[in-house]
């Protein structure tokens, strides 16, 4: 969340940067700003009242040493006032603090000045495009009519499992997908990014961290018994590694990788663009997180960003870069890039990456600091990318690189998977 001083400081500005939203924010930010301004006077009162209180605390306890117990008394019976005064105060403090925070969480992150106005993907600028479209086979066909011919994916029994969108993949269809998820991982380790292995499952306090709570709950799978959510990324469990954490200057930069199996409702998609592989609720993806100094996070997100690009450069699969408009942009990010994959038998884009900088949006809720070289506490900055989400890779593998007899293998692939074609 944005910080109070900065609020306070430049409110203007915020409310203009936020205009690239389409969001009017000056109702929402002076409310902050006059609740913040309750907050501090209670919190002088609180401070004036417990230091009163020690005071006359001292003044009794020199006064039975002095054998003046009748006076003693009467100060006591004050001092019993103040504390009940006191705690008074803290409870109306600890309330506003709460109602603060309620209303600060409702603040979204301030748009990078690069960030173009619009009001929804059809707004979003492309930057960059590479790859040629390939002429596809007579009678070429989706990756879900693939998938049942070569019996690689298997939709209806993952139904039967689970429910819709719960895919199960057979043969040299999970061959396939263990082979993408080892060679993201092996690609991102030797760009230096640390592997870890992080639990699937978080709490409250990660999901707030990272900003997918209060924002994005119901889209998330609630495991009400034990109030844990399925993690809908693996950029939760790897930020909140450094929640409350200081950490020092010299470590940055800080690059963690990690596979998990995420988990989306997804509720409210519905229609023909959701079929098959292009959105599900289960789904495996290779996520890379970096911690980084604010003077380098826009250098360390371009590296990011050329990293992903190298990564379908090798897979030749033909892709193009957004840069996602205030109307797209994500609730806690301040910049965006966008990778898609072009489908060629769907004759669409897919989404197969987003690419972030949070500055210290996610920072200031995690408590995620560094010391500067004046030995004083700052905020770090943290960024996340896809590196890749697999079930767009793999429909556009499936559908691109089809061919009369079958499905080639991305050359790359080939000593991941022990096979260099599906048919």
């Amino acid at each position: 969340m944005l910080q109070l001083q900065v609020l306070r400081e430049q409110k203007e500005a915020i409310i203009k940067a936020l205009g690239k939203r389409n969001l009017d924010a000056k109702p929402l930010l002076e409310a902050i700003i006059d609740l913040d301004e309750k907050r501090r006077a209670t919190q002088t009162e609180l401070d004036n009242t417990l230091a009163e209180a020690n005071k006359i605390s001292k003044e009794i306890g020199n006064l039975f040493k002095a054998g003046k117990a009748s006076d003693a008394n009467a100060l006591k019976t004050k001092s019993a006032g103040l504390k009940e005064t006191g705690k008074t105060l803290g409870e109306a403090l600890n309330r506003i603090a709460a109602e603060l925070d309620e209303l600060l969480y409702q603040v979204p992150n301030i748009p990078h000045e690069s960030v173009p106005k619009g009001n929804s993907d059809e707004d979003n600028e492309e930057i960059y495009s590479e790859g040629e479209i390939p002429k596809l086979v007579e009678n070429a066909m989706p990756h879900w009519e693939l998938a049942k011919r070569f019996d690689i994916i298997d939709f209806e029994l993952g139904v039967k499992i689970t429910g819709a969108g719960f895919p199960v993949y057979k043969g040299k269809g999970a061959r396939l997908q263990r082979a993408l998820i080892s060679y993201f991982l092996d690609k991102n380790t030797a760009a230096g990014y640390t592997e870890m292995q992080v639990p699937h499952l978080v709490n409250d306090a990660s999901g707030y961290g990272t900003g997918q709570l209060p924002d994005k709950e119901g889209q998330m799978y609630h495991v009400q018994a034990d109030e844990l959510y399925l993690i809908p990324t693996a950029e939760v469990p790897v930020t909140n590694l450094f929640r409350d954490e200081i950490v020092k200057n010299e470590d940055f930069p800080i690059k963690y990788t990690a596979y998990t199996p995420c988990f989306r409702r997804e509720a409210g998609s519905y229609g023909a663009h959701v079929r098959g592989l292009n959105r599900l609720h289960q789904f495996d993806k290779v996520e890379i997180v970096r911690v980084e100094h604010p003077d380098r996070s826009y250098e360390a997100l371009e590296a990011m960003v050329a990293h992903v690009k190298e990564v379908l450069r090798e897979l030749k699969l033909p892709f193009r870069i957004l840069r996602l408009c205030g109307g797209d942009l994500g609730f806690t990010a301040a910049l965006t890039y966008d990778f898609e994959v072009f489908s060629t038998a769907q004759n669409r884009w897919l989404e197969v990456s987003s690419v972030s900088n949070f500055e210290t949006y996610q920072a200031n809720r995690l408590k995620l600091r560094f010391k500067d070289g004046n030995g004083k506490n700052q905020l770090a900055h943290t960024l996340n990318g896809s590196a890749l989400a697999l079930p767009r890779i793999l429909a556009g593998i499936l559908e691109n690189y089809q061919t009369k007899n079958g499905i080639q293998i991305p050359e790359v692939l080939v000593p991941y998977c022990g096979f260099d074609s599906i048919g």
